[in-house]
């Protein structure tokens, strides 16, 4: 009772599932931009980075401007080196900028966030930014909550 045009219909079907599927999942995991990074690259460094991973955005005002492109550590300093590419299109960011870790959400993913200075010059290829607030971490947070309510329990 089956007919060709039903089982190719079925077939085309199952075909689109899957690569919205495969889309999904690329989105999700921010491989959907697998073109090289372009633009000026800017490194930071950072006591604790907590789950910031590569390709992580960078953005400014709620904008993204960039993207995390490489996490190393100085074993000198002890700190997080980050490195990330800014979209040649923002050309005009202060160069007394500070960069401070943010979680979207309550258990979202971690992020740079950019907030402007008041410097007349502006961010080059290869230069730092030295103004840099950590990750928040939860757990440490949480750790400083409940000693504190034990000192005051102790009192």
């Amino acid at each position: 009772m089956y007919s060709k045009t039903v089982e190719i219909g079925v077939g085309v079907f199952v075909a689109m599932g899957l690569a919205a599927l495969l889309m999904l999942a690329m989105k999700v995991s921010n491989l959907a931009e697998l073109t090289a990074a372009d633009g000026y690259q800017v490194t930071a460094r950072f006591d604790n980075i907590g789950g910031l991973k590569v390709r992580a955005p960078v953005t400014m005002s709620g904008v993204r401007v960039g993207r995390v492109t490489q996490i190393d550590f100085d074993d000198s300093t002890y700190e997080a080196v980050v490195r990330f590419s800014i979209d040649p299109r923002y050309m005009r960011i202060p160069l007394d900028t500070s960069a401070s870790i943010y979680t979207a959400g309550l258990l979202g993913e971690q992020y740079i966030g950019l907030e402007a200075g008041g410097d007349e010059n502006f961010l080059a290829d290869g230069d730092e930014i030295t103004l840099t607030q950590s990750a928040i971490v939860l757990e440490q947070v949480i750790g400083q909550f409940l000693y504190s309510k034990a000192a005051e329990g102790g009192s």
